[in-house]
Formats: structure tokens, sequence, C-alpha cells
């Protein structure tokens, strides 16, 4: 770490702060600094990084002096208090929490998307939802192709969304499950052992969760698309690290499913697994770990004429999280 940037990652403990290292190390990120940054139960913490191990410090006001760029992934009330403090210090903030997505002043950021945005910047950049980063990848280039008049979207979310925490509990509660218990969740609304349930984050007057308002106002910012209809049913399924969706689109244009497939797998980010046969179609199991979204079963609507059903799989802890804030950092 003799040249480049000094970075810090403001919640590194946690699920997306472990993955936002493995990442900038893996891509050769140009790390000159790296400050490692948490609440005080993480201080004095161990971790590793290019060889090196490294302690955790607590995050302060005073933490940002020198720093070049923040990756911020430590929920949205730690992010409101400090990411204006980091800029104040010269600091760029990635933010991976909904704090600013929203913020007509605030870029928000898929870089195969819209990465012209980030030349906006005030400061901060927002990285997307998860369950939306997967989707809009696919979405732009269907866009580009035949444009998009409506969309809907069934998710299945892993535990990984609600992080490590849920993801140790998953595990537990399975283990206890298979000896016979059923204890009561703790991190989680509900049991997710041998289960799934319609809640991903809270319920609105409106009876859609915050989740699915997310990919909807979300998915038309980055898209430039105001008046997108989208309507989303969020899921949490018991899979530890890997969203999946179940897309129908209603297109301006018509486009095969032939057509569709060409179209994708030129686009950055994609991958096309659509075997007509059900071997090698997109599964949790497989894209664990990969940093593209894998896109399958494309086929045409029978909603929507013209129309298009597809079913995607993207790693939330990789693409719908940290490789897309770093992918941001490298575009700085």
């Amino acid at each position: 770490m003799s040249v480049g940037r000094c970075v810090a990652v403001v919640g590194a403990t946690g699920a997306v702060g472990q993955e936002l290292l493995r990442t900038l190390e893996q891509r050769d990120f140009p790390v000159r600094e790296l400050r490692l940054l948490a609440s005080p139960r993480s201080a004095g913490r161990q971790m590793e990084f290019c060889g090196e191990s490294l302690p955790v410090e607590v995050l302060t006001a005073e933490s940002f002096r020198g720093v070049d760029l923040a990756l911020f992934s430590a929920g949205g009330a730690t992010s409101r208090e400090f990411a204006p403090r980091a800029v104040d210090a010269g600091t760029v903030v990635v933010d991976n929490s909904s704090a600013f997505r929203m913020d007509p002043t605030v870029p928000l950021v898929v870089p195969e998307v819209n990465a012209a945005a980030i030349a906006g910047h005030r400061g901060i950049l927002a990285n997307p939802n998860c369950s939306t980063i997967l989707m809009v990848v696919v979405l732009a280039p269907l866009h580009r192709a035949a444009g998009l008049e409506r969309v809907l979207v069934a998710t299945y979310q892993a535990a990984s969304g609600a992080g490590q925490r849920a993801m140790d509990e998953l595990l537990a509660m399975t283990r206890a499950a298979l000896d016979g218990a059923r204890p009561a969740p703790e991190v989680l609304p509900h049991p997710l052992a041998f289960n799934l349930f319609p809640q991903v984050d809270v319920f609105q007057p409106s009876g859609y969760t915050r989740e699915e308002d997310k990919m909807q106002d979300e998915t038309r910012k980055i898209l430039d698309l105001p008046e997108l209809r989208v309507e989303a049913t969020c899921v949490r399924v018991p899979v530890l690290r890997c969203h999946s969706e179940a897309v129908s689109v209603e297109l301006s244009r018509p486009l095969t499913p032939a057509a569709a497939s060409e179209v994708l797998a030129a686009a950055p980010g994609v991958e096309v697994r659509d075997d007509p046969d059900g071997r090698g179609l997109p599964q949790p199991i497989d894209v664990t770990g990969r940093g593209e979204v894998v896109v399958g079963r494309l086929r045409p609507s029978r909603a929507f004429d013209p129309g298009l059903a597809f079913w995607l799989v993207g790693d939330q802890l990789l693409k719908g999280a940290a490789l897309n804030a770093v992918q941001i950092a490298e575009l700085l």
C-alpha cells in the first residue's frame, strides 16, 4: 500500500464491509493507506488486507482527515451523520445506505447503466438498493433496444440483504429446525429456515414495503424514466447471499427472446444462461461469488404485448453492494 489513495471503509466488520475489502484487493484498487472504521464494539479487531493486519478504529468526526475516498456501509443513520462530515474534510463518499439515494443532488449510480451521472457529484454518490442494481443492469439494455413501458417483478432475496447477523440466524435456525426445534427469530421479522415471507423492510401506508418502493423509485431515477410503472413484491427466502428476481416487462417495440438474448449477451455486467432443457439455468448456488448478473428463461410475456419475461440472479454482496461501490470508486 505504498501508492494510490487514502481509503476509509465505514462499517468494515459487517458483511458488506468485509466484501468491500476483498473487492478492493481483488481488483487491485490503488490504496496507499486503508482505514477500517466501525462502532466501538468492533474497535481493536484486526482485519487482513493485502497481506497486512490492520486494526479497526472507532468511527468519529475526525476519522476522515487526509482521506480521499470513503466507502460507507454502516446504515442510514451513520451515513446521515458522518457522510457530510467526511465531505467537509475533503473526502468523496460512496454510500451504500438508503440515506441519499433519492436526494436530487446526489447521483445514484450503476456504472454499466448511468456512469455519466458521476460527473455531477457534490462529494456524495449513492449506491442503489441491491435488488434494484441487479434488475437495472438487465433493464437498461432492453430499454435501449425496445423501450420500457412497465415492469412487474417478484424478488427472492437472500438473508445477506439483512446483514451478517441475518445470515448467521438462518444457519443457526436451520440447524435448530433439523433438530426439531423452532426458536423465535431475533434479527428477521419471521423464521426463515425452511420458510419464506413477503416482507423485506417495513410496510408503508400504501400496503407496499419500503423495499418495494425503492425498486420503483430508484429504477426511475437510474434509468431517467420518472413515469415508469414498476410493481414489485419482495420476498425473503432461505438463501445465504444471492438475490433472484422473476421479471416481466412491457416494451414499446417488439423484441423477440432471441434478439433480447443477443442484446443482453453484449451488455456489460450481464451473462445469459438460457439452456432450453433447463440445465445450467441461473441459480444462487452457482452465481455466489460472481460479479455478473446472470439471466435465463427469456420468453415472450403472456401479460404484456409486446413484452418479455425472464429470470435473473446476482450476488447481493458483490454486484448488489460491494462491487458496485468499488466500480463507482474506480470511475471516480
